[in-house]
């Protein structure tokens, strides 16, 4: 089978089952499948695929189809440029949560020695994304998870930021002291009675512990937010990933704990989904 023919084939199967990115989704497997990248796809357009390259094309096809995402199948994904490996304890970085990434740096000198802390750090993509960016910051990156801690750090690792990321294994912020420039998280922020309404994607392969935020999903906020102001020197700041009706609640929780200039960032969609902030 040509390389072309298998690439449509899948898609095709993917369109009829009105996946969201079903073009994108074809190209990410398929290029996998046959160990090469999206943009050299179309120029393998005319080559015979592989025999067993094609079978495992297929079988992803069949995964997919089955309800899997991209990034568990091929077991990474890529967030910001970079690639991140993923296990059961990590949530799938997604590209809303690079809102949160152009927030930060547009506030950022690359210059300047930054002290960073990512709460809840997951698979590292905030951390190491921002220490890539910021090539003079050292981030301290917090999971209560050891299997998030030790994907997370493999990728800070293969990113070339390994010297600079210290994981931290603890609950949120408890441990830390003050002296941080900065504090990022994309904590979990559904509430709980709605959590049967996410997607089968969701629900089945990202850990609930990443998206269990409580009776009205504000639960890590609270205790992120009143240990950033601990934490933080004086003119700190703070960033974090929010639902898209939770902007109104967490400023009150903002002001409470001392914080000013805030700020409510929309993503690609016009949701709310960032909220930043300065310790006072």
């Amino acid at each position: 089978m040509k390389v072309g023919m298998l690439y449509r084939q899948v898609r095709d199967q993917f369109r009829s089952a009105d996946l969201e990115t079903p073009d994108l989704d074809a190209k990410l497997l398929v290029s996998a499948a046959l160990g090469t990248t999206v943009s050299n796809l179309l120029l393998m357009e005319l080559d015979e695929a592989p025999e067993a390259s094609a079978q495992r094309a297929l079988e992803y096809s069949k995964e997919r189809l089955g309800g899997m995402p991209v990034g568990r199948i091929l077991g990474e994904r890529e967030f910001y440029g970079l690639s991140f490996k993923l296990n059961h304890a990590t949530l799938e970085p997604r590209p809303d949560t690079e809102t949160l990434i152009d927030a930060v740096l547009r506030q950022c000198d690359p210059d300047q020695p930054l002290k960073m802390c990512d709460i809840g750090t997951g698979t590292g993509a905030i951390a190491v994304t921002l220490l890539d960016e910021l090539p003079k910051a050292q981030m301290v990156a917090v999971d209560i998870s050891a299997d998030a801690l030790e994907c997370a750090a493999a990728n800070a690792k293969s990113n070339g930021v390994g010297d600079r990321f210290l994981p931290v294994r603890a609950d949120y912020a408890d441990p830390l002291q003050e002296g941080f420039d900065w504090v990022v998280s994309n904590p979990p922020y559904i509430r709980t009675q709605v959590l049967d309404e996410l997607s089968a994607e969701v629900t089945k392969h990202d850990p609930n512990l990443a998206l269990d935020g409580g009776a009205d999903g504000l639960d890590a906020y609270r205790r992120i937010v009143a240990r950033a102001a601990v934490i933080l020197v004086p003119g700190g700041r703070i960033a974090l990933e929010i639902g898209y009706d939770q902007a109104g609640e967490l400023k009150n929780q903002l002001r409470h704990h001392g914080f000013e200039a805030i700020d409510i960032i929309q993503d690609l969609g016009g949701r709310d989904r960032v909220a930043t902030a300065r310790r006072v």
